[in-house]
């Protein structure tokens, strides 16, 4: 594996830590906002998406549910992506309730289920069958990553974007479901993603939006939402997501978790001794793109601890920064490679589990 990554050129390694819409592959869609996506209808590799990732080898693509209308559509899109350069993986969210996006498309004949809450109240068993279910019918389709399951605690009752996507209010209620939900998709052969870390659960706005906070501590954030996140880890989670809400009372600044290093690399990797691939959440969503370019985004990511580079607005620009940021030594080589090493080793190979 080493020889593998050794051999790659700059490009190709740093392509490896960007997953991406389809859309940002296609060098005849610009768009400002997320909202102005699902018109291009985009369900299909053209020569464009094939002469970019030529030059943005990219590690994996997202596909959202406008991207998808058939199962064989659906099939023959994976698979062309899957022969674009960069080998990307494929991932898709697919929790299980409204955030699912092969499940609410009516082509598609496979199990449906109400919410993580409605999940949570039939207890642990169903919620490992369902995500096996859910794991299986990925896997058929040739997905590799579910950024699933939600790990948040919903202990906000006013909060617009979480809500029934949590298992529970309670964290020892929630922990051995998000941990069951873990085993399940795992042992279908689709790796899970823990998120939003360090917790959504609490906040008042929507970071598709704008700027959004926790006002707790982390004692108090260590006695509630990291019981969960603790739980899917010790599962066997190879994927945690980071939010990008700020924890002024943690970090001392307003910066969001995703590129803060106190949250990343002190609390997630040193508190937690979380091992896995830490991916950021969506760099084109408001709470970023309004303080920050894409390039001077994913740089930060990367020195804050993340791993994985999920959706920036401006791939080129972001990928072309980072390119940037390894020549000048602002990020080491060195720790290029143990990225790409760790994302082979831990995405690329059959998952498994913690015993």
């Amino acid at each position: 594996m080493e020889k593998r990554i050794e051999a790659m050129t700059l490009r190709e390694k740093v392509g490896q830590l960007f997953i991406v819409r389809p859309e940002s592959l296609e060098p005849g869609i610009r768009y400002d906002s997320d909202a102005e996506l699902p018109a291009y209808q985009l369900q299909a590799v053209s020569d464009g998406m094939r002469r970019r990732a030529a030059d943005y080898p990219v590690g994996g693509v997202l596909l959202y549910g406008h991207n998808i209308a058939d199962p064989a559509q659906l099939e023959r899109f994976v698979r062309d992506l899957k022969a674009l350069p960069g080998a990307p993986l494929l991932c898709i969210d697919e929790e299980g309730g409204r955030v699912s996006r092969i499940a609410n498309n009516p082509a598609f004949d496979v199990p449906r289920y109400e919410s993580a809450a409605a999940l949570a109240a039939a207890g642990p068993a169903s919620t490992y069958e369902a995500a096996r279910t859910i794991g299986g019918y990925l896997k058929r389709y040739g997905f590799d990553i579910d950024f699933a399951p939600v790990a948040d605690v919903n202990t906000n009752p006013d909060n617009i974007i979480i809500g029934k996507r949590a298992f529970s209010d309670d964290p020892q209620h929630a922990a051995p479901l998000v941990a069951a939900y873990v085993r399940g998709l795992q042992e279908a052969g689709v790796t899970a993603c823990l998120k939003h870390f360090p917790g959504h659960g609490d906040t008042l706005a929507d970071t598709h939006l704008g700027y959004a906070f926790t006002q707790k501590s982390w004692a108090e954030i260590a006695a509630c939402e990291m019981i969960p996140f603790r739980a899917g880890i010790e599962a066997g989670a190879q994927l945690v997501m980071a939010a990008h809400i700020a924890a002024p009372a943690v970090t001392g600044n307003q910066e969001p978790a995703t590129l803060s290093p106190v949250i990343l690399t002190d609390k997630l990797r040193g508190e937690l001794g979380f091992k896995g691939l830490v991916i950021t959440d969506a760099l084109e969503m408001g709470a970023i793109t309004r303080q920050y370019g894409s390039g001077e985004a994913a740089v930060l990511a990367l020195l804050a601890g993340a791993d994985l580079l999920l959706c920036p607005l401006n791939l080129c620009e972001a990928f072309d920064a980072v390119v940037k940021a390894v020549q000048a030594g602002r990020i080491p080589a060195s720790r290029l490679d143990e990225k790409c090493y760790s994302i082979s080793k831990r995405l690329r190979k059959p998952v498994i589990m913690n015993t």
